[in-house]
């Protein structure tokens, strides 16, 4: 299952379709409905920041979330809670020179990750007044930009599956929309794929040393 938060956004069912589409089941759960233990009770596979009006510190349990989270389960935000990535991670947020919503603009992206085997430029869906400024130090890179102005369009922590999106996948205006979120569901795939593996791997060195233990005991 898949969770996602809702940043009171009147189009979250439109994202949560695109899982859907994709095989995944969802679930909905507002910003100010849940809490951190509420959500590893609930075990998602991923967790997913939708978009949503005002600032990451009106996004309810998002930064936290993100902050107690990050290293239990992947993370996508979107718009607004692309934004709340950066305000976990220390990034900047301030208003774009000119607010835009509903406008399709074109990307340059990375072509990894999320952005795999998707073309670039491509158009995607902006519906936003600010925008993200990671500082040089930042664990975000930048994955994505637009073409004309340069504005930062998605982000990607060095080391830890999360993952943000400044425009809108789930947007009639952007293409490949849906690839975008088939990416991801590969990505968090791959992640716990990973993550038990190395689960494994470490059984036997626990169960080694619980043998030694004994051993010692005996003697």
């Amino acid at each position: 299952m898949f969770l996602i938060i809702d940043n009171y956004d009147s189009f979250v069912h439109n994202l949560a379709r695109y899982f859907e589409n994709a095989g995944q089941k969802t679930r909905i759960i507002r910003n100010d409905k849940i809490t951190i233990d509420e959500i590893r009770a609930l075990k998602p596979k991923a967790l997913i920041l939708s978009p949503g009006p005002r600032a990451p510190k009106d996004a309810g349990i998002c930064v936290d979330a993100i902050k107690a989270l990050c290293t239990e389960m992947p993370i996508l935000g979107i718009c607004l809670g692309h934004q709340a990535i950066g305000e976990a991670f220390g990034a900047e947020t301030s208003r774009a020179g000119t607010p835009i919503h509903g406008k399709a603009s074109e990307i340059k992206h990375n072509q990894k990750t999320i952005f795999k085997n998707l073309p670039t430029p491509m158009l995607v869906g902006r519906y936003h007044s600010l925008i993200l400024e990671p500082a040089k130090d930042s664990p975000l890179n930048i994955t994505a930009r637009t073409t004309d102005d340069n504005e930062i369009m998605a982000v990607q922590h060095k080391n830890l599956p999360v993952y943000g999106l400044q425009f809108h996948p789930e947007s009639i205006l952007t293409s490949h929309g849906e690839n975008l979120i088939e990416n991801f569901i590969k990505l968090t795939a791959n992640w716990h794929k990973n993550k038990n593996k190395n689960k494994l791997k470490s059984q036997p060195k626990a169960k080694a040393k619980a043998k030694d233990s004994k051993k010692e005991k005996v003697a």
